[in-house]
């Protein structure tokens, strides 16, 4: 199964989740006076959209090279990966704004049952992460890898809930308002998760060197090929689920131009078998002297 399929089948997993959660959830926040569920929901119900938006950018960041993007539409991932925190903030600032209303609103105790519900879902979504993030690592995707925190944010908000909930029952009278705290409790889980999300895709945007071990991996395939030397210069950029790599290699400066261009080739295609997250391989021939 290729990285794309692997990726795909990771955002449908997600997708048919979410919808199921979400449902459950804004069932069982309505009929247990739960406004801490009924958050759970709204942010599940966001998840779905957010979750349509990494299955659009996987496929679209997938496709092959053309004339107008020579180094293919891989850049279109990190993008998509700011829309989806656009709904994960704009989940949280709901979250909060309704929580707080809540807050100073008289309302009935929870019901008790909701917290089976709650640990069923908690399970559940750490599982989700789990399946989802070691996807992510293997396809080198940071949209799947920002759905996957979806996963561990809403395992997180229902955590807090769960909490809320449980104070509210153990307490009684007086103490309605705490499934509203840990609703806003969440919100700002939330916000904090969005900016591990987004920092990362910026990174990805703005080519930052953040990729030493494939580096060290680059350099040591290098040293493999006959006739070269060693290796210089190395820089890496990100695009989608490849890694386009500008490398510098040292040759015996005495060979000719056609050797040397032969021996580029060669390491070219050594990278990219031994190696085959990367994508374009440029090769600079350097002189031993």
């Amino acid at each position: 199964m290729s990285n794309e399929q692997t990726a795909i089948k990771a955002t449908y997993f997600s997708i048919v989740g979410n919808i199921c959660l979400a449902i459950i959830k804004g069932l069982a926040g309505f009929f247990g006076n739960s406004y801490a569920l009924i958050a759970d929901a709204i942010e599940s119900t966001t998840d779905i959209f957010a979750s349509f938006l990494v299955l659009f950018g996987i496929k679209y960041s997938n496709r092959p090279a053309d004339k107008n993007h020579p180094y293919g539409h891989g850049r279109a991932e990190p993008l998509i990966t700011f829309l989806v925190v656009g709904f994960l903030i704009t989940s949280a600032t709901i979250i909060a704004y309704e929580s707080i209303n809540n807050i100073g609103t008289a309302h009935d105790l929870p019901k008790s049952w909701t917290l089976y519900v709650l640990g069923a879902i908690i399970i559940w979504k750490e599982y989700s992460f789990r399946v989802v993030m070691k996807r992510s690592i293997e396809t080198n995707s940071s949209s799947l890898k920002a759905d996957a925190w979806h996963h561990r944010s809403d395992a997180i908000t229902s955590v807090a809930a769960f909490i809320g909930i449980s104070v509210a029952l153990i307490l009684g009278k007086g103490y309605e308002s705490s499934d509203d705290w840990a609703a806003l409790f969440a919100a700002g889980f939330i916000l904090f998760n969005s900016y591990l999300i987004f920092r990362p895709a910026l990174g990805e945007i703005m080519d930052e060197h953040v990729y030493d071990d494939l580096i060290d991996s680059i350099r040591e395939v290098s040293l493999q090929v006959e006739g070269i030397i060693d290796t210089e210069k190395c820089f890496i950029r990100k695009a989608g689920m490849k890694f386009h790599v500008d490398l510098h290699a040292i040759v015996n400066g005495n060979i000719t131009v056609k050797e040397g261009h032969d021996l580029a080739h060669k390491l070219k295609d050594t990278l990219r078998e031994k190696l085959p997250e990367l994508g374009h391989v440029l090769i600079h021939v350097e002189p031993n002297y």
